[in-house]
């Protein structure tokens, strides 16, 4: 059983996010990564894709090698804007052919410099038919508890997604820190008769500059008093990684107490931060 629908209906999931690394020692990093949290036995992992395509390659290599070394799924994130359609055909014949049931299909971020990305797709809704056109693949979407950056206002953002959940098999949300806005989206959601599960991503911060910039970026807000922690540890790597996991397992804590369908952890291509969580909340090692 590795594709996520499945899994989702037999019960709660555990799932890592890596992302593809740019040098040689990265890769080693992103081996260790994956190789030391295999002993945790996620029920699958994910591979993040870079903007318009960057990572392209990069991504698919360790997501096939992934799922074929390990004993769990790995899925790939996808995005379509700048791409053709030859592109992604291609792109996606190849991860059926190499086993993989499962993609992330993403819209993709637009050039920051407002310049047209070219390419033949311009929404996520677009690039789910194009998946299940070329492949019986199990679909996730992306989900935004505070609202996509780009909303124009928070009915047309609940409206867009349950529609594009309507589509898919599952959502998987950008990371928050407040488990009351993943609750009120699912509560907002089931107002719109919306079925599909939605997965919470939850981000252990390692850095203090990357995680306000990430949070700006997302429209994630940092709460005052977790501002003002950031505050106290700036400047001081371990003590941010150690604030970081005691966040993050607050927050898995009370997601859990809600009934979440499954928990995606942001491993960054880091082991340690997601066996300590693990530690914290008393799941097995």
């Amino acid at each position: 059983m590795t594709r996520i629908a499945d899994l989702l209906a037999k019960g709660t999931t555990w799932s890592f996010e890596f992302f593809p690394p740019k040098t040689p020692e990265g890769l080693v990093a992103f081996d260790a990564a994956v190789n030391d949290l295999s002993a945790l036995e996620p029920s699958y992992v994910s591979v993040t894709y870079g903007a318009l395509g960057a990572t392209r390659d990069t991504t698919r290599d360790l997501v096939l090698r992934v799922n074929r070394e390990q004993s769990f799924p790995a899925m790939p994130h996808l995005t379509c804007v700048g791409h053709t359609r030859a592109e992604l055909v291609e792109l996606l014949e190849s991860y059926r052919e190499g086993g993989i049931e499962n993609i992330l299909a993403l819209a993709g971020d637009p050039p920051a410099d407002g310049s047209d990305p070219g390419g033949d797709f311009t929404y996520a809704t677009e690039l789910i038919e194009l998946v299940r056109e070329v492949g019986d693949f199990s679909v996730g979407v992306a989900a935004f508890p505070e609202l996509h950056p780009r909303s124009p206002d928070r009915e047309t953002d609940r409206r867009l997604l349950a529609e594009k959940l309507a589509l898919a098999d599952f959502g998987m949300t950008q990371f928050f820190f407040d488990a009351e806005h993943y609750r009120r989206l699912v509560d907002e959601l089931a107002d719109l008769g919306s079925t599909t599960p939605v997965i919470p991503g939850v981000m252990p911060l390692v850095n203090v500059a990357g995680t306000r910039r990430m949070a700006a970026m997302n429209g994630s807000e940092i709460p005052t008093w977790l501002q003002e922690r950031l505050d106290a540890v700036d400047g001081d790597p371990e003590a941010t990684r150690r604030l970081g996991v005691e966040v993050a397992t607050g927050l898995v804590a009370d997601l859990l107490e809600l009934g979440v369908p499954g928990v995606h952890l942001y491993a960054l291509n880091r082991a340690n931060s997601i066996e300590e969580i693990y530690a914290g909340l008393g799941l097995k090692r």
